[in-house]
Formats: C-alpha cells, structure tokens, sequence
C-alpha cells in the first residue's frame, strides 16, 4: 500500500519586486518570493506569506508537494513544489519554485524508501543494517504521486540484500531505477582484532633475556681489561711526571754551580 498525497491550497499575489534589495526587504515584510514555471518554461514572480508556508512544509513535507497556488485577481493554478532555498545561517526559507502541471500528463519524480519492521539478522544474530538507496525514480501522473514506498526487511538474515526490483509497486507507477541496484543489506559487524593464545603462549614462554655464560666472561674479561689499562696508563703517568721533577732538580743544581 502507498500512501497518497494530499494537495493543498496557498494564496499568493503578483509579485513586481526584484533585485535583491527589494526582495530583501518583501522578506522583512513576511512575504517569501517565488516562481511559478508553466509548461513552456515561462516563469512568474509571486509572493506568498513566509510564515504559512512554513508551517505547510512542515506539516506535509516538502518532497513532491502538489498544490493548488491561488494567485490573487486571477485562477487557481494546480503546481508541484521543485526547490525551496533556505538561509545557511538561520535555516528559514527564502525562496521557492514551482512547476505547473497537467493532471493528465505523467511526470518523473524521486520517491523515498521506507524500511519497515527489524531484521532477524539484526535483532537475533547481532548484524548490522545498511540502507544503501534511500530514492528510486519512477514515472506517474501527478494525482498517483505518494510520499515513500515501504520495504519490509523483518525476515532479513546477515548477508541477505534486497534490491530496487524487490519493492512492491502499483502498476500505475513506472520503475525508471535499474531493479538490481542494492537498497538494504544486513552485514556481520566489524570483528576486533584480538591476540592469538599462540603468540601469547610464545611470548611467556621466552622470558627475559638470559646473557650466556661465554658471553658473560667476555664481558667480564673486557671488564678487567679496561681496568688494567687504566692502571698501567696511571703508573705510566706517575713515571713521566718523577722524569720531569728529576730533570728540573739538575738544571738548578748545574745552575748554582
């Protein structure tokens, strides 16, 4: 089942307004700008009151909007909502467009997918859901437009996939999607690295460093010799310096003779 979507009736004016200084200031006045494009892509400028339609977009959402733009001293013009332009910084709407449309001719329009209930794999085996393609296009006379198709995904299991061709559609709506693009898939969840007991047993089973025996004298040998070296540089020095005293003992002794 699809749920239908409701058209709604906004009052708007002509609009004579442009540049972005008079538009500026329509909008400190409540009034949002808009475009209304017919068939032949001829565009008027109207204004409509900010506030209102804020509050409809909110209600009925804005994805494939239909409705029925009641323009002041002329008709009722039936439109489907294109684009809404919002302000980066404070998030509230500026401006609109709209596109005129014929009740009798089809159109192409992204519709949403919906996910309904909770996989097996999911709630039982610990998996973890995917919702890989959120839109599909399809081909329908705007009175045929719906809001979302649902996709039932309750009897999924980890590694199991449904795809584009898996959603049930009335006949009036014509899949322009390739059917085996993936929507939903329900994978393992990422495992975590764990140490293996073999490299730990491996690990405990080596221990410290042991120095060998052999290696353990040589280290000891160069010990010593690095100590009976300095000794013998030690005496070596005591010799130079008793030398150089003797040699200055003669010269004062030839001296005074």
């Amino acid at each position: 089942m699809v749920e239908e979507m409701e058209s709604i009736k906004l009052p708007a004016s002509p609009r004579d307004e442009v540049g972005s200084i008079q538009v500026n200031r329509l909008r400190q006045q409540g009034w949002l700008p808009c475009v209304v494009y017919d068939a032949q892509g001829q565009a008027q400028s109207l204004k409509i009151n900010r506030h209102n339609f804020e509050l409809l977009i909110r209600h009925h959402g804005s994805q494939n909007l239909i409705l029925d733009i009641d323009i002041e001293n002329g008709s009722a013009r039936k439109v489907l909502l294109k684009e809404i332009q919002r302000d980066r910084i404070r998030d509230c709407v500026i401006h609109a467009d709209f596109q005129v449309i014929s009740m009798t001719r089809k159109l192409r329009v992204s519709v949403a997918i919906t996910l309904i209930g909770e996989p097996a794999g999911v709630t039982q085996q610990g998996g973890i859901l995917e919702h890989l393609l959120r839109t599909v296009e399809v081909e329908c006379l705007p009175t045929d437009i719906v809001k979302t198709f649902p996709l039932n995904v309750t009897a999924l299991n980890i590694g199991d996939n449904l795809f584009v061709r898996d959603l049930k559609l009335d006949p009036k709506f014509t899949l322009l999607t390739p059917g085996d693009i993936a929507v939903v898939t329900i994978q393992l969840p990422p495992a975590e690295e764990e140490v293996k007991p073999e490299a730990e047993a491996a690990e405990a089973a080596e221990g410290p460093e042991v120095i060998g025996k052999e290696e353990q004298e040589a280290a000891e040998t160069g010990e010593e010799g690095k100590e009976k070296g300095a000794a013998e540089d030690k005496g070596k020095e005591k010799e130079t310096g008793a030398k150089e005293k003797g040699k200055e003992t003669k010269d004062k002794t030839k001296t005074k003779a």
